[in-house]
Order: structure tokens, then sequence, then C-alpha cells
């Protein structure tokens, strides 16, 4: 039998209209009216019952004329909301998806949310009056579980981030209200396929198929929510709250060890899993890193064995079976974030969006996890052999870290140089044998360290890692000595100059 036709709506869409105009962003002022007459007649067939084809077509028109601001103004209301919200199957508390066929309205119909919410400051008024965000926490309840309507979570989850974006009142409903942290972390669960091994550890197989495009769009829409629910989350105060965020950080570790379908899509998946790392309080982030299992811990011992006795450095971190150890602990999921660290720095732009989040995970994790910071000394600051060259000539990641403790920008290197001041137990002497004094002499300024000491953290004492060549060279750098005036005017080493001013400002208080 021929289906009903869309009578009411005099120039109904078709889908030409919706080809010839899909990558539309920007329209032309003198075809407004026409605009705001055709949005108007798309809703007023909206409401009938028509076939699914139909709404269909109706509702990708309506996607396209949602990207125009001007003519949302007329068309916004509480009655054409509910509309949407209804053909996107979020007024119906029971119901629980069974209609495959039902499936590409819902997902047009977020999509026109996605945009409208976006673009008005009605709608996103209304979205509150409405109560959207628990509208859309349970429909994703109704989807976690089932991969084969990833569309409907992938834009549910990007209409909850907007939400979250444009409302901090949300973020806090999202948070306490409706659990928003537990269900968005089962939905990265769900997206992950995760197979949990311990409280806190999961099943990783390396030699797996990567993530699909879907799975890994997903994801990251459930990364960017999560992110918004969580960013004034540094502090803990329960215990629940702990746990839900080691789960999460374990998940997260998870994530950092997959792949996705594409190199771009890994490295923007694993991007927003550090940012959401960074709002994970430090106290957490221990489940980054897991001890080896028995058989792990068999196979370290032959490979530690293997090794020359005379590669002391060497022994404390082994690659087995794709698998980086120190101290026997699982380091994967921090050498991961080491590479991505080196990449973008050899990006060589945007650091501050870029770069500056991963570099500070790392410095906090270094700082409140000795393993982690152990590890990361050895990849990073290994012992010196090479002391003819200047810190911040070459190509490894120490040389890199080096220059960018002379960047332009100052929030780049201010956490560059905290980044090796902490690998250094945040003790001058060991900086500078790495980064040389012209580097580090910004942060010794800044933390009135210039004439030696250390910072105000306690770190535990490691044995001397000082080479060979090291301990060759290092008479020899008193060559280059940081100098200051003496109060005569003459010139004289910086510790010198600074006790004789010490001298005169006592002498001055004796005459007062």
């Amino acid at each position: 039998m021929r289906k009903p036709r869309c009578k009411e709506l005099k120039s109904r869409p078709r889908s030409w209209t919706y080809n010839v105009h899909r990558a539309t962003f920007k329209f032309e002022s003198t075809d407004e009216d026409k605009r705001k007459k055709l949005c108007e007649g798309i809703f007023k067939v909206l409401i009938k019952d028509i076939p699914t084809t139909c709404q269909v077509s109706c509702l990708e028109v309506l996607r396209i004329l949602s990207r125009d601001k001007k003519v949302l103004v007329p068309v916004t209301t509480k009655e054409n909301m509910q509309i949407l919200l209804r053909l996107a199957k979020l007024n119906e508390l029971d119901d629980s998806l069974e209609k495959v066929s039902e499936f590409p309205v819902i997902v047009e119909s977020l999509k026109c949310l996605c945009n409208i919410v976006f673009n008005s400051q009605m709608a996103q008024q209304l979205s509150l009056e409405l109560n959207l965000a628990a509208k859309l926490c349970n429909l994703l309840r109704k989807c976690k579980d089932r991969k084969f309507i990833n569309d409907i979570k992938c834009f549910d989850l990007r209409l909850l981030f907007l939400l979250s974006l444009l409302h901090t009142d949300i973020r806090s409903q999202l948070r306490y209200e409706l659990q928003g942290l537990p269900l968005l972390t089962q939905i990265l669960e769900s997206a992950f396929s995760i197979k949990w091994t311990d409280e806190y550890e999961s099943a990783v197989d390396h030699n797996g198929p990567p993530l699909s495009p879907q799975e890994t769009d997903c994801a990251i829409e459930a990364l960017k929510a999560l992110f918004n629910v969580t960013v004034d989350s540094w502090k803990v105060h329960k215990e629940s709250d702990s746990h839900q965020f080691r789960v999460m950080a374990a998940v997260l570790r998870h994530c950092l060890l997959i792949v996705g379908p594409t190199e771009d899509k890994t490295e923007e998946l694993h991007s927003n899993a550090v940012n959401l790392l960074s709002n994970v309080p430090v106290s957490c982030l221990d489940v980054l890193i897991c001890p080896l299992t028995h058989e792990e811990t068999a196979q370290e011992a032959t490979t530690l064995d293997e090794l020359p006795s005379n590669k002391t450095a060497e022994k404390e971190t082994v690659l087995k079976n794709n698998t980086m150890v120190y101290n026997g602990m699982n380091m994967e999921a921090i050498h991961v974030l080491l590479n991505f660290m080196e990449k973008r720095i050899d990006k060589g732009s945007s650091y501050r969006e870029g770069l500056t989040p991963v570099l500070s995970l790392l410095t906090e994790c270094s700082r409140a996890h000795r393993n982690i910071r152990k590890f990361l000394k050895d990849q990073v600051l290994p012992p010196l052999r090479d002391v003819t060259n200047r810190p911040e000539v070459g190509s490894t990641v120490r040389n890199k870290l080096v220059r960018l403790m002379t960047h332009v920008d100052l929030g780049v290197k201010q956490i560059a140089a905290e980044f090796l001041f902490v690998l250094c137990k945040e003790r001058v002497d060991s900086l500078l044998k790495y980064t040389g004094y012209g580097n580090a002499a910004g942060l010794l300024a800044a933390r009135g360290l210039l004439a030696g000491g250390r910072g105000d953290n306690w770190y535990s004492e490691d044995e001397d890692t000082d080479t060979e060549e090291y301990k060759n060279a290092k008479p020899k750098e008193e060559l280059l000595k940081p100098m200051g005036l003496k109060p005569d005017g003459t010139i004289t080493p910086l510790e010198e100059a600074l006790n004789q001013y010490s001298v005169i400002e006592e002498t001055s208080s004796d005459t007062d």
C-alpha cells in the first residue's frame, strides 16, 4: 500500500533539498523570512501522525535550518521543544527502544536538539525548565549496553555535553542528583568492552582489533561530558567518591592502551582521556599503574637475568610482551602518556592547549606517586653520558623539554621547568646537572633558589646515578658559574655577592 504523503507542508522537504544543503552553514539574509516559514511549517507537520520517512526528511531539513540563529528565534518555543523531545523518545520513561525503524527519527531529533540548544539562549532556558538533562540520562540508561544504537548514545552524550558546558547548575545536577559519574563511566566501559580482572584492573588485548568509528565517537563524547561533570572535583571528601574516581581512572587507563580506527582518532581519544585525568584527584591516580601478575613477574625475572650485569640502569625498565615494566609495576599507561607528550612537543604549535594538560598531569603524578616519578626520571633524565653538548641540543625527550624552559609562552615554560624540577626531586643541583643554569634560571628565580637548595616538597632519597662520564666532566663545570654584583659594583660569584649584601643589611639593622 502506498504511504500517505505530507500534504500539510506545501513546500515539503525532499531528499534533493537535504543533499544540496547538507554542508550549508551560512545563509543569505534575503531568504530569512522564507526559512522562518519553512521552520514553522516543519513543526506543524511533525506534530502530525506521519510516516517515519517523512519525519526523517523533515528533521534533516530542520537540522540544516537550525544552524541559523536568526531563524530559531520565533520557532524556539516550549511546544516545539516538546515535539522534538517526543520524537527523540525523551518523554517516555518505560519505552525500551525496541522499534528499530524509529532509530533514524530519534537520531535526527537529537541532532536538531544539539543545534538548537547550542544556537539559542531561549532553548537553553527551556532545557532547564523541561529537565532535559534528566531525560537524556534516562535515555542513556535504556541503551548503555546495546552496541547497535551507538548513534543514539553519541548524540545523546553530545547534547549532555553541551548542556553541562552552558549551565554550571546542570553539572552539579548531573554529578549528584542524576549520578552522572557512574552512568557515564559505564558508557565508557561499554564502548571499550572492558572485562575486569580485579577491582581497578582490566584485561587489555594488545593484538585485538581497533575500536570502530562509532565506538570511538561515542567514547569521545562520553569523555567530554565527564570532563564537565568532574571539572570542579579536584578534592575528594567521601570514600564513595574516591572509589568512583578510581574506577573512572582505571577505565581511562584502559582507554590509553587501546587505539581507534585511525591515528588521528586515537590521538583525539587519548587527548580527551588526558583532559579528564587532569580532573581526577591525584590520590586516585595510583590505579594508572598496577602490580604485575605472577606470570608477568616470572617473565620479568627471566628478562632481567638475560641482561648483562653491567647494564644496571637498564635493568630498572624492561619491555616484555608489549608491557612496560618498572620496579615490578606495569607502566604501560604512563609510557603512553610520555609518548603522547613527546608527540605534542614535536608538533611545534598550540602548546598551551595541546601540551600543558599532559605535562601538568605527569607533573602531579610524579609529585604524588614515587614509582611514577622514578619511572619517568629513568625515561626522561637517564644517567648522563653525553656531557659535551649543551642540554638543549639534541633530539631526546630531555633536550626537547629543556628547550621549552625558555619558550616565549610563560605558561608553557613554567610547566616544562616544573616537570623536570619534580623529576629531580626539587633539588637545584640535580636540575642544573640536567638542564644547565641558564635554562633553569627562570624557575629558580621565581622560587628564590638561585643560590641553590631544594623545593618545599619531600622526596625519598635515591642512590647516586652519576655516570663516570659525568663525574669526570663535573669539575670542568666551574668554567660556567652564576655571577652577581658586589656592593662596590665589581663582579663576583653569586653566592659571595648575596652573602655581602646580607652582612650590609645586618650592619644597618644594628646601627638603627
